[in-house]
């Protein structure tokens, strides 16, 4: 099944950087237009879908992923991971520019990881990270603070539960 945009024609739009992100992957997709106009993003089937009520989301063959950036972030990985997966050969070069940008990130992570509580933007960090380990990085684990902080936030009863799927907190328990 093909990749589904729902978005809005604008190319300067967030669906644009969504549009041109998967147009530079070469993913072949299908758009569907949304007219904001008219409200089509206010309706009660696309709130469903993204409950923020804006434009985009994609559906990639069941999986619904709101936000561009996230979009994209998604995007990039699932072709990185793929292409390992095919044994196909991906942009060594690039990965290697994104893992040393981050590495410098990290870097000043790991001088001001200090917080003994956990925050939103902790959490924000956990699927991130996660992937990164997918695509052969082990990078969180480079930097003691980093290290500290990320394998505390992994250990967490929370995540830890999603290892074997999402479900609901009442599957959760039982």
């Amino acid at each position: 099944m093909v990749l589904k945009l729902h978005g809005v024609t604008t190319q300067g739009s967030p669906s644009g950087l969504v549009a041109t992100v998967l147009n530079e992957k070469q993913v072949p997709f299908e758009f569907i237009p949304v007219n904001t106009g008219c409200g089509e993003h206010k309706t009660a089937e696309y709130r469903a879908c993204n409950p923020f009520c804006q434009a985009p989301y994609i559906d990639d063959d069941g999986f619904i992923l709101y936000e561009s950036r996230a979009i994209c972030r998604y995007i990039s990985m699932k072709i990185l991971t793929k292409d390992r997966l095919r044994g196909l050969t991906p942009d060594m070069a690039k990965y290697d520019e994104y893992i040393a940008t981050l590495s410098a990130k990290l870097d000043v992570y790991d001088e001001s990881l200090e917080a003994e509580e956990i925050s939103l933007v902790d959490l924000l960090h956990l699927s991130g990270g996660a992937a990164l380990g997918l695509i052969g990085s082990d990078i969180m684990g480079q930097k003691p603070n980093v290290a500290r902080w990320f394998n505390d936030l992994s250990s967490r009863e929370s995540w830890r539960v999603l290892k074997d799927g999402i479900k609901g907190p009442h599957e959760q328990r039982q």
